[in-house]
C-alpha cells in the first residue's frame, strides 16, 4: 500500500512538474507593430509620446511613425498600388479622406466607441456615404496670430473691420515695425491665405440662397458637377487687392522664408502679425523662450470685410486618421484600439499640453492651452466660422492650382483670371464621383 502511495505521488509530482515546464515554456505574447504615417511634422518630436503613453497602455502593441509630406499624394498613391499603405494614415478633413473612401482604402468606423466623443459638428469632413470614415483628431483655424505686447506698446485695438486692420498696419509702418511675418519660399501658406479669403467672401456673401459654411458646401458639391466657376462666386478683384495689400506689408525677406524663418520672425519680435493657423503657436513660444522676448499671442480672425459680422476664423475638421483596409484584421484591431485611446484624459492632455492642438473631442479640458485658443472660442462663439473651402476641393487641386497659382499670383507670374481657370480645369479634372 505504501509502495502504491509512493508511485502515486510520484507520478503526480512529475506530472504537476511537467505542467509547470509547459506553463515556463508558453510563447510571449506577440507584439503587433503598426505603421502610422504623420503630416503634421510640426509634432512629430511630441508624437512619441503619445505612442509611448498607448504602448504603455496597451502592451504588445508598436506603433512607429513616418513623416509623410503636405504634399505626399503622388507616394500614398504608390504605396496603395502596392499594397503597403501604412496602417494608420493621418489624413487632412473632407476631400482627401474622401478619396481614401472612394478607392475602398478607408475602413468604416462608424460603430467604433470614439466616435461618439467627437463634437458632432466636425463628423460631416470625415462622413462619406453615409460612413464615418476617419476620426478628427483636431481643430484647425486660421486667422492673424499677434504679438500683445507691440499692440499694447502703441495703443493698438485688436481691428475688427479691415479698414481698422489698415489702419494698424500704418502705425506698425511708422513705427518701424513690420506688420506681418511671411512665408513665400513655399507655397502653402500664401494658399491658405487665398482660400480664406475666397471661401470666407463666398460664405459671407452667399452662394445658391445659402450662406456661411453651408453655401462652402454648397459651392463645393456643384463645383464636383461642373456647375460653378471659382472665379465667379466671389468679387476676384476685391480679393486680389487684399491680397496686394496684405504682400505689401509682408517682410522684405518674406520671398527666403519657410516655416522655421517666419517663426523666427514673429517669435523675435520684428513682426506684429502672422497669418497662420494655431499650429504656429507652439513652436512660437519654443522660439520666443530661446530668443528671451516672451510675449502673450493673440488671435483674431482676418477682417477682410467692413463689417465685423462678416469677420470669422476660417475654421474646420483639420486632421483625422483613416485605418487602412490593406492592413490584416489583427493590425485593423490593434489600430482601432488606438483611436480609442485617443479620447483618453491621457491622451488629451498630451495633445493640448504638448501639441498645443485643439482636440475634437466634446468637453476636452483645454486649460493647459495658451491664451490665444480663449481668443478662438470667444469669437466662434459670438460670431460663428467659415469651413476650410479648400478642404473639399480634389487633393490635386489643392496642391497645385490653388497653392502654386497663389503664389504665382504674388510672384507676377499668374493673373486672377489665369488662377481662377486653373482652378476650375483641375477640379473638373480631378474630381471623380
Amino acid at each position: 500500500m505504501k509502495s502504491f502511495t509512493k508511485a502515486l505521488f510520484t507520478m503526480s509530482t512529475v506530472a504537476l512538474l511537467g505542467l509547470g515546464v509547459a506553463a515556463c515554456s508558453k510563447p510571449a505574447p506577440k507584439t503587433i507593430t503598426l505603421r502610422l504615417s504623420l503630416y503634421k511634422q510640426e509634432i512629430a518630436k511630441q508624437f512619441k509620446d503619445l505612442t509611448d503613453a498607448f504602448t504603455a497602455a496597451n502592451p504588445g502593441i508598436v506603433i512607429n511613425t513616418e513623416i509623410t509630406p503636405n504634399d505626399g499624394g503622388a507616394a500614398q498613391a504608390a504605396a496603395a498600388a502596392a499594397g503597403k499603405l501604412p496602417d494608420i494614415i493621418q489624413s487632412p478633413a473632407y476631400a482627401a479622406d474622401f478619396q481614401l473612401a472612394k478607392q475602398g482604402y478607408a475602413v468604416d468606423l462608424t460603430n467604433l466607441p470614439v466616435i461618439k466623443d467627437v463634437n458632432p459638428d466636425l463628423l460631416d469632413g470625415v462622413t462619406y456615404e453615409g460612413k464615418i470614415i476617419a476620426l478628427p483628431t483636431d481643430v484647425g483655424t486660421l486667422g492673424i496670430l499677434y504679438n500683445k505686447a507691440i499692440f499694447a506698446k502703441y495703443n493698438l485695438k485688436v481691428p475688427t473691420t479691415y479698414l481698422e486692420l489698415q489702419q494698424v498696419a500704418q502705425t506698425l509702418k511708422k513705427n518701424k515695425i513690420t506688420p506681418f511675418a511671411g512665408l513665400l519660399k513655399e507655397n502653402w501658406s500664401i494658399g491658405h491665405f487665398m482660400e480664406l479669403l475666397h471661401g470666407s467672401m463666398l460664405g459671407a456673401k452667399g452662394y445658391d440662397g445659402l450662406k456661411g459654411s453651408a453655401a462652402i458646401a454648397k459651392f463645393a458639391e456643384d463645383m464636383n458637377q461642373g456647375k460653378a466657376d471659382w472665379g465667379k462666386v466671389v468679387d476676384l478683384k476685391a480679393m486680389f487687392r487684399i491680397m496686394d495689400w496684405y504682400h505689401s506689408n509682408m517682410s522684405k525677406n518674406a520671398l527666403n522664408n519657410a516655416w522655421n524663418e517666419e517663426v523666427a520672425e514673429f517669435a523675435s519680435g520684428k513682426t506684429a502679425m502672422v497669418v497662420q493657423g494655431q499650429w504656429f503657436i507652439n513652436p512660437t513660444i519654443a522660439a520666443e523662450k530661446a530668443a528671451n522676448t516672451n510675449f502673450d499671442i493673440g488671435f483674431f480672425p482676418f477682417t477682410w470685410s467692413n463689417n465685423p459680422a462678416e469677420n470669422k476664423f476660417f475654421s474646420s475638421a483639420d486632421s483625422t486618421f483613416v485605418l487602412s483596409t490593406q492592413s490584416s484584421p489583427e493590425k485593423q484591431a490593434a489600430a482601432e484600439k488606438f483611436l480609442n485611446f485617443l479620447a483618453t484624459p491621457e491622451a488629451i492632455k498630451i495633445w493640448t499640453g504638448e501639441f498645443k492642438l485643439v482636440p475634437a473631442f466634446k468637453d476636452a479640458d483645454l486649460s493647459s492651452m495658451p491664451s490665444a485658443f480663449g481668443d478662438i472660442a470667444a469669437s466662434e462663439s459670438k460670431l460663428g466660422s467659415y469651413s476650410w473651402e479648400f478642404s473639399l476641393a480634389p487633393d490635386p487641386t489643392w496642391e497645385n492650382a490653388m497653392k502654386n497659382g497663389a503664389l504665382g499670383y504674388v510672384l507676377g507670374k499668374m493673373t486672377p483670371d489665369q488662377i481662377a481657370a486653373s482652378i476650375n480645369k483641375s477640379w473638373k479634372e480631378n474630381y471623380k464621383n
